[in-house]
């Protein structure tokens, strides 16, 4: 499995020999325009930053709805939550959605506003590797992004929508949130995964 890096909350996972984009923004947020063709574009919401499907290439599939679907081996799951802590009154509703293909099991939280319910917890179930906001302000935070991550227990956690030299608008930084753990790795945009992780990790990625 690749996962790709393209800033904010927008990734691709390439898996099964089909590539998933996850969150695609549009220019206003600051971020250089990913060049990628897709199968699949999940958007967990509907604002700006997150559904720009129409800058993606390729003849792909919209998925943002909650849901399971089946995409040529590999399984997604779309879960409903809120993109705020008062149930979608200030924001709005949030889809957190779960890939499942190549024996590994991906979680993305999109724009997730609270800290998972034990109903929904049990729902996604343990993952391998976490996509989990970080940045606050309009999703959780680095002490709630922390402890999402340990009640789903993943393995490999991967900060993404803070504050960037790129990004137009103010989140907190990473480094917030990677004072909550002993250790962390810095790698480029991608990350490759040749098998399922066994122990855990939090991995900050970079945009190139």
């Amino acid at each position: 499995m690749k996962i790709t890096w393209f800033g904010h909350a927008c990734f691709a996972l390439e898996m099964e020999g089909k590539t998933i984009v996850t969150d695609p923004f549009d220019e206003s947020v600051g971020y250089p325009i990913p060049n990628v063709t897709a199968d699949v574009v999940t958007e967990s919401h509907q604002h700006f930053d997150h559904n720009a499907h129409h800058l993606v290439k390729g003849n792909f599939r919209v998925i943002d709805k909650p849901g399971t679907y089946t995409v040529n081996g590999v399984r997604i799951k779309g879960m409903e939550t809120f993109h705020d802590p008062l149930h979608g009154r200030e924001r709005g509703k949030n889809i957190v959605f779960v890939f499942e293909g190549e024996g590994i099991k991906v979680c993305h939280l999109g724009d997730l506003g609270h800290v998972l319910t034990p109903a929904q917890v049990k729902e996604i179930g343990e993952v391998d590797v976490l996509l989990v906001p970080v940045g606050g302000t309009y999703t959780i935070g680095p002490k709630e992004a922390k402890e999402v991550a340990d009640l789903l227990n993943a393995k490999v956690i991967i900060p993404m929508h803070y504050k960037t030299k790129y990004l137009k608008f103010n989140l907190l930084p990473v480094d917030d949130f990677l004072k909550l753990f002993d250790s962390y790795e810095r790698v480029g945009n991608i990350l490759e995964l040749f098998e399922k992780p066994k122990e855990r990790k939090v991995v900050v990625m970079e945009v190139q």
